[in-house]
């Protein structure tokens, strides 16, 4: 009966021993394992990007000509597709590691996570805005320029005085409206996008837009407004602190993308992709004072 009492005893304290050890092991696994976890799923403190080894990069939905062709921002071609690639070159990705993503202009410029590397759909850098994003230095200065109907009474405007009995139109929030609250009047009707201006000026439900030149002379070009006729550009309009791309505050990759966008500066790269796309947009095109 002892012999029985105490082989039972020992053989509890083995099952004790194993369970032990099994517990141990699996803690020691779980512990393995929410460690290689942690480390896959916190970020890279080296990594710039928002995913790694892509560069993604924000523009508008649409885009327009002459910044962006056939709302194809892939495609490469207009200014601000061709400047985005050449940036990503510089940053040492091909055109094969850059990922488009489309967002508001006005998501863009307010604080908050971003879904881009950087963005590009002509902001114009303002101190207002550098409190919420980072820029990269100007790639572009824009004047504006004034769109009115063939028929309007305004189509035979010589001065920007003459628009004073005028209803303006502006996207809100733009240069665009600056100026032409600026320098025309003080009551500008606003709109959310581009679509809207255009269709008001067609629908008559305003006198004349205001809108960067190369889009301007784009909206009559390619008939977007039926009659429509570029009057001339404002006179001491053109962005002094010109058009940047757009970073998220604080960005690791500020610094090199405002490196890289001073060497294309340098280099003569800007130049030739603004005369490339641009410059058919912005020549010939009177100055309204």
């Amino acid at each position: 009966m002892a012999i029985f009492v105490h082989n039972n005893l020992h053989t509890n304290r083995v099952a004790i021993a194993a369970t032990k050890i099994a517990a141990a092991a699996l803690a020691v696994a779980a512990m393995v394992s929410t460690a290689a976890c942690g480390s896959q799923n916190a970020q890279d403190p080296n990594q710039k990007t928002i995913t790694p080894g892509v560069l993604t990069i924000g523009t508008a939905q649409p885009t327009y000509t002459p910044w962006m062709y056939d709302n194809k921002p892939e495609n490469g071609k207009g200014y601000e597709s061709a400047v985005a690639y050449a940036v990503a070159k510089k940053l040492g990705y091909s055109k094969d590691k850059v990922k488009w993503v489309r967002t508001t202009f006005d998501s863009a410029v307010t604080p908050g996570p971003k879904d881009f590397d950087f963005n590009l759909q002509q902001f114009s850098i303002t101190a207002e805005r550098k409190k919420a994003v980072d820029f990269s230095p100007s790639y572009y200065n824009a004047t504006q320029g004034v769109v009115v109907k063939k028929d309007s009474k305004f189509a035979n405007a010589k001065t920007l005085a003459d628009f004073k009995t005028a209803q303006i139109g502006a996207m809100v929030g733009t240069t665009s409206y600056s100026f032409a609250k600026d320098k025309i009047k003080s009551d500008i009707q606003t709109f959310n996008d581009n679509d809207a201006l255009v269709q008001a000026l067609d629908s008559k439900q305003i006198d004349a837009l205001v809108i960067d030149t190369p889009s301007s002379v784009n909206i009559v070009r390619s008939k977007q407004v039926k009659d429509g006729v570029v009057l001339g550009q404002i006179a001491g309009s053109e962005d002094k602190e010109g058009t940047g791309l757009v970073l998220p505050k604080g960005s690791k990759l500020t610094a090199d993308v405002t490196k890289a966008v001073n060497a294309l500066e340098k280099d003569g790269t800007l130049k030739k992709l603004q005369e490339k796309w641009l410059a058919e947009y912005t020549t010939d095109v009177p100055v309204l004072k």
